[in-house]
């Protein structure tokens, strides 16, 4: 019996197989065993304005106000807090405000029923000033045992710490078409201090729900072969306005 020569077609084959799955393995393991970009390997800055984006910080802290729990419901001094946590809700225009019920007192499940209508009482105060029923969650936290563990009630505010901008130079006098040291802090920092809610410098809202009635009325016009556009309106047709005289 005879045996196949290593480079016949019937070996080749196989041998090719198993060369192709080693090399895989071993770039498999090349990539895992690669180190991870770090700061060194970020990608540059496409513009030398840009470079002070990564210099405007965002941080959290709560506003919020402490409710002592009564059997009665919501006294007059914490309705009046409550509608002032609103007002500055409002202001901040933060993405929800939380209503947090202890759990876990030292007075047992008298002092959780407690907290459960105190805590809907809130929610229903601040919706009844204005605040939208999705915007107001009713959640727990754990009280640990505390004798007198209150009510919470609060959002995340928002604050952006801009950059310093200094060392001005004469930027007439550059000689080399670059860009000067300071170019574009000004502007990045202007738009930090200036909006509205820096959380949205972290990450854009989510969409709104969509007109469902203006889709309908559009479409409708649409099959009709009607104007779909809205009435113009006259004050806005670019014509200067006669005075009378």
């Amino acid at each position: 019996m005879t045996r196949p020569h290593p480079s016949s077609p019937r070996t080749a084959a196989p041998l090719v197989s198993k060369l192709a799955a080693a090399g895989l393995v071993l770039t498999l393991l090349a990539a895992c065993a690669a180190p991870a970009a770090g700061p060194e390997t970020a990608v540059a800055p496409r513009t030398p304005s840009e470079q002070w984006n990564d210099r405007v910080y965002v941080d959290s802290h709560p506003d919020e106000v402490l409710l002592a729990l009564h059997a009665e419901g919501l006294s007059v001094a914490q309705s009046q807090a409550l509608d002032g946590l609103l007002d500055r809700w409002m202001a901040a225009e933060a993405r929800e405000i939380v209503v947090s019920a202890p759990i876990g007192g030292t007075a047992g499940g008298a002092s959780g029923e407690v907290a459960g209508r105190m805590a809907v009482a809130a929610r229903q105060r601040l919706i009844a000033m204005g605040a939208p029923a999705a915007k107001v969650r009713v959640m727990g936290y754990d009280a640990a045992g505390a004798p007198a563990a209150p009510l919470k009630v609060g959002f995340l505010r928002y604050t952006a710490q801009v950059p310093r901008c200094g060392g001005w130079e004469n930027i007439t006098g550059t000689r080399n078409n670059t860009a000067y040291e300071n170019f574009g802090c000004a502007v990045t920092a202007n738009i930090a201090a200036q909006v509205a809610n820096p959380e949205d410098l972290l990450s854009p809202r989510p969409e709104g729900p969509i007109d469902s009635g203006r889709r309908a009325t559009v479409l409708d016009k649409y099959r009709k072969g009607e104007t779909t556009s809205s009435a113009k309106d006259e004050q806005s047709n670019g014509v200067v306005s006669k005075a009378v005289h």
